[in-house]
């Protein structure tokens, strides 16, 4: 499945970035027309004014208890050598997109697990707080949402147990196949089936609750269930694919001795000159010792604008070597698909010895699927 594209960035929490999507707006409203009839109904003849701004702070609460549950998730991956490129809040919370699979069922186990659990403790600490401040203040808002946003976050932990991915009970339970089998694709196998099960359960719940005249709850649902099916449709296919590549390695599938730009030269130049135009969409950068220092696409040096592509360097247009999938020639290419997506050029640069040694696309991935594909089905033929 494609990753949430964050719409604006709030920075870099705990060494991780996190941005919010567009869709996560949808939270808020949804959030603003449960606390709109729940508030007025528990306290009424307040000024309009303090349900609104309850209603703001108690969404804003919401969303940082998302993001804390996605940064429990980045934490551990990372402590368990998994490497976290981002956190997206969005229309269905939170997304962490990791770097690639974690090497044991243990840290999955772990990275997996640490999200409701800190959905959890949340829960229980805003339904500590409720009752300290209606001890001290007595019934009023403040409580009303501090007891609400307990109860919502008790709920996210428990629904996050469900055994389903993407959803951590569904990690959990890979990890318990993965373990007990030792075949981590028969444990995505399992893992999505029980999820492409309860998604559809769910659309089956919603769409009961839609006749029933329970519209809001019953298209929200609905929508859990078919992002529940669409993922674990995603996962299969991509637990196949994995199939389909064991075995094959980096070295295999790259294109060799890929031409390189040197990164002083001007961009005017790389435009121009035959032995890079019309060759590739982008091109790994080396310094003056021939050394990889970044990537550039044909894209972002064209749009230098004309009157400064003399002065403009690849360098300073290029993609930091930092940023660009590295793999060994030796490496599995299944551990570079996830990569190839996130990458900001969709290739991985291979290296050996400290050398560019060839270029790994998503076409090339395609080429040998293609090749092992064919392959396969004339040997079952014969």
């Amino acid at each position: 499945m494609t990753a949430v594209k964050p719409t604006f960035s709030l920075g870099t929490i705990a060494g991780v970035r996190v941005g919010v999507h567009w869709s996560a707006l949808v939270i808020v409203v949804v959030i603003a027309l449960v606390l709109s009839g729940r508030l007025p109904a528990a306290h009424p003849d307040r000024p309009g004014w303090q349900y609104a701004v309850t209603t703001l702070v108690a969404a804003a609460f919401l969303l940082l208890s998302l993001l804390a549950h996605e940064l429990s998730h980045a934490v551990v991956a990372r402590r368990n050598g998994v490497a976290v490129g981002d956190i997206t809040l969005w229309l269905l919370g939170g997304m962490a997109r990791l770097g690639g699979e974690p090497p044991t069922p243990g840290a999955e186990a772990r990275i997996a697990g640490v999200g409701p659990l800190v959905s959890l403790l949340l829960g229980l600490l805003f339904g500590l707080l409720a009752g300290a401040a209606a001890a001290v203040l007595g019934a009023g808002l403040a409580v009303e949402a501090l007891a609400w946003l307990g109860g919502i976050n008790v709920l996210l932990a428990v629904f996050n147990a469900l055994p389903a991915a993407p959803l951590d009970g569904g990690r959990l339970l890979r990890a318990v196949v993965w373990r007990r089998t030792g075949d981590r694709l028969r444990a995505t196998a399992v893992a999505t089936g029980a999820s492409r099960l309860l998604g559809w359960a769910l659309v089956a719940v919603g769409l009961l609750l839609v006749l029933r005249g329970v519209p809001l709850s019953g298209i929200w649902i609905v929508l859990v269930g078919w992002f529940l099916v669409a993922v674990a449709t995603a996962e299969g296919g991509q637990a196949k694919l994995e199939e389909l590549l064991s075995g094959v390695t980096v070295g295999e599938a790259m294109g060799r001795d890929p031409v390189t730009v040197p990164a002083s030269l001007a961009v005017g130049r790389f435009l121009a000159a035959p032995q890079y135009r019309f060759r590739h969409s982008a091109f790994p950068v080396v310094d003056a010792d021939s050394r990889p220092v970044g990537l550039v696409s044909v894209n972002a040096a064209a749009r230098v604008p004309e009157e400064r592509h003399g002065t403009t360097r690849v360098a300073d247009v290029m993609i930091p070597i930092e940023e660009v999938p590295t793999p060994h020639p030796g490496d599995p290419l299944t551990g570079v698909l996830p990569v190839l997506e996130s990458s900001p050029a969709h290739r991985a640069v291979v290296l050996a010895g400290g050398a560019v040694v060839g270029v790994v696309t998503s076409s090339d991935v395609s080429r040998v699927t293609s090749w092992l594909a064919s392959s396969r089905w004339r040997k079952r033929a014969v």
